[in-house]
């Protein structure tokens, strides 16, 4: 992308005017022929629903890669530096989907008629030990699991190793779940409807909790006085859709609403890792191995047997990554380039990190963190507590492998 004039930025705003790289006019072609082939073989082999998902995941990847919104960055900066303007983009962003996740759980709205239900799971071992790996993984691969997915898309060679790291460790976490299911853990306990207080009662909890982490966050950057966010290249007009980069907070507003369409739609929040858990299960019974007999696939088995078309999860993942290529594409950045040693081996062992973490903490960022907060569940915030503490741990690993952490010198971050 071009260098944006650091001058002339307002520095309320996560953008700037500057010139940017042409229009790959091939690869915006490709992807949206492509894109249109896997819809149209989605519907055949599966459902309408299906494709309708596929193009929910063709605008998260849209979303998440015109902002280049973090959940990694926005913890790494936080921790290191003070920066939290990632960390107040997800308060709102939190707040948006739990507004209209409390709606829509409180009525049972649905567009396909299939009861919606949240993403509430015990609070235990597994989740304390997930949570905090995971942390430590999406600092070491460079990214989330929507990270992962966007940042392939848009182009960023290294994390084609995080994913297939992420895929290895979301199949070795589902051969172990058995062990850690097993361990001590208070029950699925939701801030709505377990204390009592009903949907709305746990709606005005939750906005209460965020406005508190937004007035702490506020106290953080009064006293750090920390560097800005890098701010991204952008133009003016209506090109600013599809050439330019979106504003941080209006792409939280367009994920919680997002999340909350695929609520209604498929009848749960977004999620990501557990088609990671598929495809890799799927692939070692090429060689023979019986993955059916784990705990983790008891009761699922079908989506062993069937095409991975026919998987929500899946469909829309496929979505991410051509929506962000095609993104990056219309914004001339996808250059794919060489990958360091040291940041290939921090990928690899990042995603399997994330992978196993994802598997135990019954979600990634975005099925417990985004998924479980949104839905009001206790788990949610355990996952955040813990991603942070593994966050902490892991920026004094990163230099180890070459990997830098922000410097509270510098005027950006």
């Amino acid at each position: 992308m071009a260098q944006p004039a650091i001058e002339n930025w307002n520095q309320k705003s996560s953008t700037v005017r500057a010139t940017l790289n042409p229009v790959q006019k091939p690869l915006v072609i490709l992807g949206i022929i492509v894109s249109l082939i896997l819809f149209a073989a989605i519907v055949t082999v599966s459902t309408l629903t299906q494709g309708v998902l596929f193009i929910i995941g063709i605008a998260f990847g849209l979303s998440l890669l015109y902002a280049r919104f973090g959940f990694t960055s926005a913890f790494r900066r936080l921790l290191s530096v003070g920066n939290v303007q990632g960390l107040q983009s997800h308060m709102l962003m939190l707040a948006v989907a739990s507004t209209l996740f409390a709606i829509i759980l409180s009525t049972g709205f649905s567009f396909t008629g299939q009861g919606p239900a949240g993403y509430v799971f015990p609070v235990g071992w597994s989740v304390v030990a997930g949570s905090f790996m995971f942390g430590i993984g999406m600092q070491m691969g460079s990214g989330c699991a929507s990270g992962t997915l966007y940042t392939v898309g848009g182009g960023k060679s290294s994390m084609l190793l995080t994913l297939l790291g992420f895929i290895g460790g979301s199949v070795l976490g589902a051969y172990q779940i058995g062990f850690w299911r097993d361990l001590p853990s208070l029950p699925a306990i939701s801030l709505a409807t377990s204390t009592g207080l009903g949907y709305f009662g746990g709606w005005v909890l939750q906005m209460l909790i965020f406005i508190g982490i937004y007035v702490i966050t506020v106290k953080i950057a009064r006293k750090k006085n920390p560097p800005k966010m890098k701010p991204l290249a952008t133009t003016s007009g209506l090109k600013k859709l599809w050439r330019g980069a979106w504003p941080l907070l209006l792409a939280a507003v367009i994920l919680g609403v997002l999340n909350a369409i695929t609520l209604s739609v498929r009848g749960k929040p977004w999620g990501i890792t557990s088609a990671f858990a598929l495809w890799g299960s799927k692939f070692i019974q090429l060689f023979g191995v019986d993955v059916s007999n784990w705990q983790y696939w008891q009761g699922n088995t079908e989506a062993l047997d069937s095409t991975v078309l026919a998987d929500s999860t899946s469909v829309m993942n496929f979505g991410i990554i051509l929506g962000a290529f095609i993104a990056a594409a219309f914004q001339g950045d996808f250059k794919p380039g060489k990958i360091k040693p040291g940041v290939g081996m921090a990928s690899i062992i990042g995603g399997a990190f994330m992978g196993y973490g994802a598997r135990l903490a019954f979600g990634c960022n975005i099925g417990a963190y985004f998924g479980g907060i949104a839905s009001f569940s206790l788990h949610g915030w355990l996952w955040m507590i813990m991603a942070l503490a593994g966050t902490f741990l892991a920026l004094f690993i990163r230099p180890l492998f070459g990997l830098k952490n922000p410097d509270p010198k510098n005027s950006i971050c």
